[in-house]
């Protein structure tokens, strides 16, 4: 009986050690989230804010810069948390990426999936692959944290899956004019719910007839000059905004916060006398400059 119970509390022992072990690798484990962008819902809800109509053609929205936003307010949100990826979804007619979608599909952590979109410029199939990304992503322990862009009725399917395995997901949605732009049975499935406001917006919708450098007015900058200029405002910023705040921009290299980059850029066309929007190659060697120039320093 004495050497039943002995072997009993070893395997006892040896149980809550096998315990302890698994508690301190989940803990060594790092928390990791995604940005899932039903696009087609940022654009209108964004455009008819801004420019009041959901009309694409009556606006320009920065996509490159409003990425860099979303990823500085998720790193601000889910503070212990790496960024898996931003997942961009929208419609293109047979699935063949526009010049836009493929700008996007260009940038660092960024991942554009396509539906179809019909003849009334409707997206079809979106909502089927958020689920599918979501879903899958949980199941296999990829993301602990989802912050989903998105106001269709259709989504609360893909909340349900991943929470089934364990997501939390974070429903972001964008201020309305009037009413609500997101359905009211999506909102009650999330864990939690934020609403980004007009003025995280301003800088990244124009309408079309708003004041704007052509792209083809100008002789297109090479690589370099646009590097050079990244380079030339970040020793222009160090005079004028101190040394100590660029420095603190240093732990989130190779991002920007979405103010700073979107002041950079502003600049950058100023000194160049030439659009950046859209094109991604340049947008990234202005901010090689900018980081080459504070790197060269710290």
């Amino acid at each position: 009986m004495n050497d039943d119970l002995v072997a009993l509390g070893a395997r006892i022992d040896r149980t809550n050690e096998l315990l302890q072990r698994m508690l301190a690798e989940v803990a060594k484990t790092p928390s990791t989230h995604a940005i899932f962008v039903d696009a087609g819902y940022l654009y209108a809800a964004a455009g008819r804010l801004i420019a009041g109509t959901e009309d694409r053609r009556a606006f320009d929205l920065d996509a490159e810069g409003m990425i860099e936003a979303l990823i500085d307010k998720a790193r601000t949100i889910f503070a212990d948390s790496r960024l898996l990826r931003v997942y961009w979804y929208d419609g293109a007619r047979r699935r063949i990426h526009t010049a836009e979608q493929q700008s996007i599909a260009e940038l660092p952590d960024v991942k554009v999936r396509l539906g179809n979109l019909n003849a009334n410029n409707q997206q079809k199939g979106v909502d089927s692959l958020i689920r599918s990304d979501l879903e899958s992503l949980a199941r296999h322990r990829a993301i602990s944290d989802a912050a989903l862009i998105g106001g269709d009725e259709d989504l609360v399917s893909a909340v349900e899956a991943a929470q089934g395995y364990g997501a939390r997901v974070h429903l972001w949605g964008i201020e309305a004019p009037e009413g609500r732009n997101q359905a009211e049975p999506l909102l009650w499935e999330v864990d939690s719910q934020r609403t980004l406001e007009l003025e995280f917006f301003k800088p990244y919708v124009t309408r079309r007839t708003a004041a704007t450098y052509e792209a083809t007015s100008a002789t297109r900058p090479t690589r370099e000059d646009v590097r050079f200029v990244g380079a030339q405002i970040a020793a222009k910023w160090l005079v004028a905004r101190g040394r100590e705040t660029l420095a603190d921009l240093l732990p989130g290299h190779p991002y920007l916060p979405g103010s700073v980059d979107q002041d950079l850029l502003v600049e950058a066309e100023g000194l160049l006398q030439y659009s950046l929007r859209g094109q991604s190659d340049l947008r990234r060697a202005l901010r090689d400059g900018f980081w080459e120039h504070l790197q060269g320093l710290y």
